[in-house]
């Protein structure tokens, strides 16, 4: 988590000279190189059936991505992370028919109206409506992310779907910012982001939850919001008032929640 949100706040720094579909595009497409490399994954030999859904997995990838960066060009790196809890939130309270997860989804209801430009009109409204888009980007893919893998070995999902990913933000990144995505200065901060924000916490993501039980991942994962918020702090300076941190802390009380309260699961 600590890695995911120092390349998030890295990207932002780099916002004054790339912007966010820019870097969306370096992070992404410098990810896709790196974990093919890493990984070495089969182009040929899979189902149309399994291509069709390396699609879909790729263009969730992506949306989530560049919705992300968009959102956090204007509004507090914490706040964006605790809206897009939303996404996920909202898969488990569809996948579930316990009341109980209906209470902590409501909590983080409740956290995200007090996010609202309404409550807290310092918040740019568009960058709340992207964060929460990016929020149901983030369901689709833990969706998509459980039939990737069943359909593909190892960590062959995640580089082809990068890939794809990639080639969908390439003409987006592209028109966005042109020639300065060349620059061998912006080159190696975007390989910095994409190691930081996607190959680094992939890799320890997967080694994680082979040792430890899906529920208590969950529980830690549900830290990120306040993660994001004390890196953002310390390194961009984004204050936050008293009302987003309860709101904050809310949706994180929620996410905990969802993630203690289900049947002890481990993935290997």
């Amino acid at each position: 988590m600590a890695s995911t949100q120092l390349g998030s706040t890295l990207a932002k720094s780099l916002f004054g000279q790339v912007g966010p579909l820019g870097m969306v595009l370096l992070r992404v497409g410098l990810s896709a190189v790196v974990l093919v490399a890493w990984c070495r994954p089969r182009w040929r030999g899979h189902s149309p059936q399994d291509y069709r859904l390396l699609v879909a997995f790729g263009l969730s990838l992506a949306v989530m991505n560049a919705l992300f960066y968009c959102a956090i060009a204007r509004i507090p790196i914490g706040v964006a992370v605790a809206l897009e809890f939303s996404g996920p939130l909202t898969v488990a309270l569809l996948h579930s028919r316990r009341w109980l997860d209906g209470l902590w989804v409501a909590l983080a209801a409740v956290g995200i109206v007090l996010l609202s430009p309404v409550n807290t009109p310092a918040l740019d409204t568009l960058g709340v409506v992207l964060a929460l888009l990016a929020g149901v980007a983030w369901g689709a893919y833990i969706v998509l992310s459980a039939r990737m893998g069943r359909a593909f070995r190892g960590g062959e999902g995640l580089a082809l779907s990068m890939v794809v990913g990639a080639l969908l933000l390439l003409p987006v990144g592209v028109l966005a910012e042109g020639r300065a995505l060349l620059s061998p200065n912006i080159l190696l901060l975007g390989l910095g982001v994409a190691l930081l924000a996607s190959t680094l916490p992939y890799s320890l993501e997967m080694t994680a939850l082979r040792r430890m039980p899906v529920n208590v991942f969950g529980v830690l994962m549900s830290l990120e919001p306040a993660i994001a918020s004390v890196i953002s702090f310390l390194w961009l300076k984004e204050a936050l008032t008293p009302v987003m941190m309860v709101a904050i802390g809310l949706v994180m009380v929620a996410a905990a929640g969802v993630s203690l309260t289900q049947p002890p699961q481990k993935v290997i």
